[in-house]
């Protein structure tokens, strides 16, 4: 059992927030507030529904006014060339001519070129992004470009708000990214050009991972153990939740900006949140806003109609000595948190990357839009619901390490199963795998957020995605300039590698507010472990002692070999004894 660093602030908010009750009403009212708004953080996915394939052909009713009376199948055959394999040309029509019908049914016509006046749409039910801008023949943005566009909004969106969660507290953050939510989500429905969508779009992923942060951090700062998982999970559940309403609201309104107009409308009633969401308590420690603390922590109690004691609450004081200035420079000069940013990094990158691989390699199966998503949202839930039974019995560090465990196997079984042409097993992988990688990035959510100090914990985590953003370009990158094969090699190579990692990351710890605390629990996990290592050297060497006695005198009895090792262990004791006593 590793050495747990608790000083007097960890041990007054434990009995403040026992006195108060663990999971009153006022958490409870806390976890609605915060999982409410996951269902519509869903919208950053829009893309998906606005941008999917439809069928068209070049305008050519110049011929109508020739041949008034044409079926739509004369026409097409009239004016649009055919390709080898007896399908019309999307592309290309047929140039006008100044004859008659007749003329044109008897001599056809030969001279083609590009679109003149613009397509048609003729099987569509739907308005769509495609054919509202027209974004056909070359004019669609590719994959690519819309994926790069999320991540930059992601990028900005977690350092940002990282900045202004630790700088200014996470009510604000979190007033000013369900803000900007709110207003480029619903704007996106009145925009008029593509350039208007894709800014838009970039902001409302901005926004989106800015309230990512800014929930994970009031979640882990106001709740306790299983309590702040359970509230975690519960808001990535929503999301997929939200996914799900998206697909049926764009498989059911005719038009795309119904959609935008429908799911942003709701985002308006989040204004009530100016009036209802608490501050983080320890948020405000770290500022020497310890008055402000308190008042927040009675109004919490008063919610729970409970009373916290005066000598309870007086208890909660701020060192003298700890420093509540912290800058992002700080990961780098203090070693302690270097490290952990650096392991945790490494498993944020392998997380992401392993699961924008999958995701491509499931596209690659041509499966539909609405069916694809539809069933990845649904194995999400039990996915993580189930991985908030392995929370509560094992622990943060061995749920990471079991999820990724079962990512390396699936990893390599989608090896062999791609190598076999095994499609309907390799399909069900990808499912499987896909869902698993979703809950270790909420299990990675949870365990960096408890790791990393107050003062520095939405920084830290606005990076730790900075991390995971490069692993999502590096997936993108590789699966479109590689042999299919070697993405999955380097996904299972990568995943034993964040296992590796995981394994040298602490148990889990009390919350430290600042990096004194923060580095005093690293420096006692370390002199902890030194001590382990040397008790078991020192162990070693007692028996390698009594071993080389036992070799060397074989009639000595078994009872001669114990005192051998008794009294081993005892000069080595008077030799530190007197060692340290000479220093």
């Amino acid at each position: 059992m590793p050495l747990k660093a608790i000083n007097n602030n960890d041990v007054a908010f434990a009995n403040i927030l026992h006195a108060l009750g663990e999971f009153g009403k006022f958490q409870q009212r806390l976890v609605a507030l915060i999982f409410i708004p996951g269902i519509l953080l869903a919208f950053m996915y829009a893309e998906c529904f606005v941008f999917a394939d439809q069928k068209h052909y070049c305008n050519t009713s110049w011929i109508l006014a020739v041949g008034p009376n044409l079926s739509e199948a004369e026409q097409l055959n009239l004016t649009l060339p055919r390709a080898h394999n007896g399908s019309f040309l999307t592309c290309l029509m047929y140039l006008p001519v100044p004859w008659d019908l007749e003329s044109i049914i008897q001599f056809g016509l030969n001279h083609t070129a590009t679109c003149q006046d613009g397509w048609v749409y003729p099987n569509s039910t739907t308005r769509s992004l495609i054919n509202e801008f027209d974004l056909v023949c070359g004019k669609k943005p590719d994959e690519e470009s819309l994926q790069s566009i999320s991540m930059a909004g992601f990028l900005t969106g977690s350092l940002i708000f990282g900045l202004i969660n630790d700088m200014l507290g996470r009510y604000p953050a979190i007033l000013m990214s369900l803000l900007e939510l709110t207003v480029f989500n619903f704007g996106t429905a009145f925009v008029s050009s593509l350039h208007q969508y894709f800014f838009f779009r970039f902001l409302v992923s901005q926004a989106a991972m800015g309230y990512t942060i800014s929930s994970v951090c009031l979640a882990t700062e106001w709740l306790v153990d299983n309590h702040r998982a359970h509230a975690i999970f519960l808001e990535h559940c929503f999301i997929s939740v939200g996914v799900l309403s998206l697909m049926g609201l764009s498989y059911s309104l005719p038009h795309w900006r119904l959609l935008f107009l429908v799911g942003g409308a709701p985002m308006f009633l989040f204004i009530f949140y100016i009036w209802n969401l608490p501050e983080s308590p320890r948020w405000l420690m770290t500022k020497r806003k310890v008055e402000e603390a308190k008042q927040v922590l009675c109004y919490a109690a008063s919610v729970n109609k409970r009373i916290i004691p005066c000598n309870v609450l007086n208890k909660l004081q701020l060192p003298g000595n700890m420093t509540t200035e912290a800058s992002v420079l700080d990961f780098y000069n203090n070693r302690h948190l270097r490290k952990l940013f650096l392991m945790t990094g490494c498993v944020w990158f392998t997380v992401n990357y392993i699961y924008f691989i999958l995701i491509f390699k499931m596209r690659d199966f041509g499966m539909n839009l609405h069916i694809r998503e539809a069933s990845s949202s649904i194995m999400k839930v039990p996915i993580r619901l189930c991985c908030i039974v392995v929370l509560e019995c094992k622990g943060r560090k061995w749920s990471l390490i079991l999820t990724l465990t079962q990512t390396t196997i699936i990893c390599g079984l989608l090896l062999v199963f791609q190598d076999k042409g095994l499609k309907s097993a390799a399909m069900l992988m990808l499912e499987l795998g896909e869902s698993s990688m979703a809950a270790t990035a909420t299990v990675l959510f949870i365990y960096t957020a408890e790791l990393l100090p107050t003062v520095l914990r939405a920084t830290g985590l606005g990076l730790a995605i900075l991390a995971s953003s490069g692993g999502a370009m590096s997936s993108e990158m590789i699966i479109h300039q590689v042999v299919s094969l070697r993405p999955m090699v380097l996904c299972c190579i990568l995943s034993c590698m964040a296992l590796y990692f995981s394994f040298l990351l602490p148990e889990d710890q009390p919350l430290s507010d600042s990096l004194e605390q923060f580095s005093k629990a690293s420096l006692q996990r370390e002199m902890a472990q030194n001590s382990e290592d040397t008790s078991r050297k020192r162990n070693s060497d007692v028996m390698d002692m009594a071993m080389a006695e036992d070799s060397t005198y074989d009639d000595v009895s078994e009872e001669a070999a114990k005192n051998t090792i008794l009294n081993a262990q005892i000069s080595r004791l008077e030799e530190d004894i007197s060692t340290n006593t000479a220093l």
